[in-house]
């Protein structure tokens, strides 16, 4: 088991148990996204956008809150492009990794819902100090009570598959931070992107 794996696994059970505690190298191979991944999307969309992405990352905020939604109907509600969002949880790990297991936990058809409430509570969780009560709120939105979050957050198999996928995913493009982009399996940038930037990688994935 590699370090990042150990940091998630012991983080990630601290999540389940006290969540009240308080960029990227060379591509490897064509990415794909696995039967677990979380896509939007035409699955036959020419262009593939991959974002390896965390819960508690700034830049990873400032996209989902500044980019994303320009760029979901440019490119995602058009057909043009299938994006998939990789869980790649950073510090503080356990906040991170007990908001995707809280998102998975509401169903796919509300995952990028919670996620990008998640993402719009961000300075709340950083500010407030308390991280598991902004996502409980999160969670509450979005039809769960406080024990199905509590049982949600403290489900030990959704935390080893978490780890799974996060392993997979530094395994198959050396990822190492967030957040990555990755377009028709090509990394193409480490670091915030612009919607102008990815203008240009589209475009030349299309050529």
């Amino acid at each position: 088991m590699s370090n990042l794996s150990r940091r998630l696994v012991m983080a990630a059970a601290a999540a389940g148990a006290a969540l009240a505690l308080a960029s990227c190298n060379q591509a490897g191979s064509a990415g794909g996204a696995s039967a677990d991944a979380m896509t939007m999307g035409d699955p036959k969309a020419p262009v593939h956008v991959e974002e390896y992405a965390s819960l508690t990352c700034g830049h990873c905020g400032q996209f989902a809150l500044e980019v994303l939604p320009a760029f979901k109907a440019k490119y995602i509600d058009t057909g043009k492009v299938r994006y998939t969002l990789h869980e790649f949880p950073t510090p503080p790990i356990a906040v991170a990794a007990a908001g995707f297991l809280t998102a998975r936990c509401a169903g796919k058809d509300k995952y990028f819902g919670v996620v990008d409430a998640i993402f719009h509570s961000q300075q709340e969780m950083f500010t407030s100090g308390d991280p598991r009560g902004v996502l409980l709120k999160v969670a509450q939105s979005a039809g769960m009570t406080e024990q199905q979050f509590n049982a949600c957050i403290q489900d030990e198999k959704a935390l080893e598959a978490l780890n799974a996928r996060v392993e997979q995913s530094a395994r198959r493009q050396n990822i190492s931070s967030t957040p990555t982009f990755v377009v028709n399996g090509k990394v193409v940038k480490e670091g915030a992107m612009t919607l102008e930037e990815l203008d240009a990688a589209i475009a030349a994935a299309s050529k």
